[in-house]
């Protein structure tokens, strides 16, 4: 098969999307928008890129952010161990390489966090690099192109599309050929109903030839989704509430909650208060149930959360809230999951809607 490339770069002259970070060469901000674009679409990362280059414009600034601060900036965005690893490599880049950012394939490797893929992007598309990018868009064209069964989430898949990638790069602009592939991948290739009608890539496409386009690429096996059961204790006592930071290893590290309680299957209230964890929480003291929110269930890329919050008013905390009460009027400015933030929006749409009503 001839080389692609020169159909792609022409095809991305006319059909590349225009996105901020693809007006810079500053390894920083491309690098900055590679992590947010990880299991993000560019439509909801675009706002989050902007308030990051806002509020850190260099490798320095984001060094010396607190982790909350970037935590909090990160809010929405999911896969937190992402905007963690950011900010440690940062602080890798202002104390191993002085501040500026590292300029070979390895050095840009060697970052919290960044894996091939990413190191790829960087270096090619800040310094001409001749490293082939490899992601999802990348293994779908490839896969469609050359009509390849090797399943893509095998050793040997990944290496196969890997060689691939390299052998097609266009050497003389390896930034922009890597941009091409992977918005012809988001744009035309796309996951269902390929463009294939108007695909300039049509003719030499072999999963096209055979009518395997629905079937490319190929994935081994799908990881288990895992169910679990989430009670939290939303409790009040006067102007202020308890919130409790997330530790050990589990999703969400780092993140601020309510006091949670977690059961291996669904559990109503009465068996909720029965719990050792419910009376540490609320104490001996006087308390009352105000109301139960049902959230529908929180997916993540391997597991369902089946979250229930229970508002409870209390005349005095009890020794283990205490310690971890905090002005309501200030939720706002702690870094909370998604499915909390979720919860508060609904709250606070409830209370309006109390008030509309007196």
């Amino acid at each position: 098969m001839d080389r692609i490339a020169p159909i792609l770069l022409d095809w991305y002259d006319r059909e590349g999307r225009d996105l901020p970070w693809r007006r810079t060469r500053d390894p920083y901000r491309i690098w900055l928008s590679e992590v947010i674009l990880q299991q993000t679409r560019v439509a909801q990362g675009l706002d989050y890129y902007l308030r990051f280059t806002a509020r850190f414009p260099d490798p320095g600034a984001l060094a010396a952010a607190s982790e909350d601060e970037v935590l909090k900036l990160w809010q929405g965005l999911g896969y937190y161990s992402r905007a963690r690893n950011l900010h440690a490599a940062a602080k890798q880049v202002a104390e191993r390489f002085g501040g500026i950012f590292p300029r070979t394939f390895d050095e840009v490797r060697s970052l919290r966090g960044v894996g091939d893929y990413t190191a790829a992007a960087v270096c090619s598309i800040a310094y001409d690099l001749p490293c082939a990018v490899v992601d999802g868009n990348v293994y779908r064209v490839l896969a469609r192109l050359f009509d390849l069964a090797e399943p893509i989430d095998t050793t040997a898949g990944r290496r196969l599309f890997a060689e691939l990638a390299q052998a097609e790069l266009d050497l003389r602009h390896p930034g922009r050929y890597n941009q091409a592939i992977m918005d012809f991948g988001a744009l035309q290739c796309t996951p269902a109903q390929p463009q294939c009608d108007t695909c300039p890539l049509a003719e030499r496409c072999l999963a096209l030839g055979a009518g395997t386009v629905g079937q490319r690429p190929v994935k081994q096996g799908r990881t288990k989704v895992r169910d679990r059961w989430f009670h939290y204790l939303h409790i009040v006592c006067g102007d202020r509430t308890v919130l409790c930071r997330r530790e050990g290893r589990d999703i969400w590290q780092g993140l601020w909650e309510f006091p949670m309680i977690e059961t291996d299957g669904a559990a109503d209230f009465a068996a909720l208060c029965r719990t050792e964890a419910f009376r540490a929480w609320t104490g001996a003291g006087e308390w009352r149930l105000v109301r139960s929110v049902v959230m529908p269930p929180h997916r993540l890329s391997h597991q369902a959360l089946h979250a229930v919050f229970h508002r409870i008013e209390t005349a005095a905390f009890a020794p283990a809230a205490r310690c971890g009460a905090v002005p309501v009027e200030r939720l706002g400015d702690y870094a909370v999951p998604r499915l909390v933030e979720r919860y508060l929006e609904r709250a606070d749409d409830g209370a309006s809607a109390d008030q509309r009503s007196r």
